[in-house]
């Protein structure tokens, strides 16, 4: 019987290699198992705080884009600011400059308008006296058609009458009449009338006086209306007339 059952030697020496065995299996389990966690752990809170790091980083890269387009953003809004405010000095100080030369201009240029009327009307004045009283016996039948350029209702008719009468008379005698203006102003302008003053010396000349010439000084007031861009004469007085011809 006792040798059929197992020695007692038999089991201890087998437990200690169990023990032995299960112990180092379990330590080697367990140092795996630490070494498992302690890498997990290791690496997961590395990937955590690099996952943090870079959310951080993230963060402050996003706060850094977005800070320098906010700048630059109110830096061109500023600019834009600056640039309507000088715009609208500039605009500002051209519509003042050009009220101010309207201003002191128009003066000048309503001068300038009076001036230029004045000298139409003084020249009209002049060159329709100058005709009026210069002929020939060769060319006095046709005075009447060279004065009617100047002229202007009922003087035109009354002028027209008066050399009807003359021109005969004239021809027979050989009469030749030469009148030069002397000076010519203006003495009164609106806008549709003017007066004007012209002096002249006039010379007759004929066979009968062996063309002896007859001198006079004569001055004129002309009336005168403006029609469109002309002017024209609508009634002539006589206020000086001298005789100047020698007493032989």
């Amino acid at each position: 019987m006792e040798d059929q059952q197992p020695a007692a030697g038999d089991l201890t020496e087998e437990s200690p290699d169990s023990t032995l065995g299960g112990s180092t299996a379990v330590d080697t389990e367990v140092a795996e198992a630490e070494a498992v966690h302690i890498d997990p752990d290791t690496s997961d809170s590395g990937d955590e705080n690099a996952g943090a790091a870079t959310e951080d980083d993230e963060a402050v890269d996003a706060e850094a884009d977005d800070e320098p387009v906010v700048v630059r953003f109110r830096e061109r809004r500023q600019a834009s600011k600056r640039s309507v405010i000088a715009a609208a000095v500039a605009a500002a100080l051209f519509v003042g400059s050009a009220a101010f030369a309207g201003a002191v201009m128009q003066p000048y240029l309503t001068d300038r308008a009076t001036v230029a009327t004045k000298l139409n009307v003084a020249r009209t004045a002049a060159n329709a006296i100058t005709t009026l009283w210069t002929y020939t016996p060769q060319n006095i039948d046709k005075l009447a058609d060279r004065a009617s350029q100047y002229l202007s209702g009922d003087f035109q008719a009354a002028y027209r009458k008066y050399l009807d009468a003359l021109v005969a008379p004239n021809k027979q005698a050989q009469i030749t009449n030469t009148t030069q203006v002397v000076g010519a102003a203006v003495e009164s302008l609106s806008a549709s009338d003017a007066t004007a003053i012209v002096y002249t010396n006039t010379a007759s000349t004929s066979p009968s006086t062996k063309d002896v010439p007859s001198l006079k000084y004569l001055s004129y007031r002309l009336v005168l209306q403006r029609d469109h861009a002309r002017w024209l004469v609508t009634k002539m007085t006589t206020i000086t007339s001298l005789d100047l011809t020698p007493k032989l």
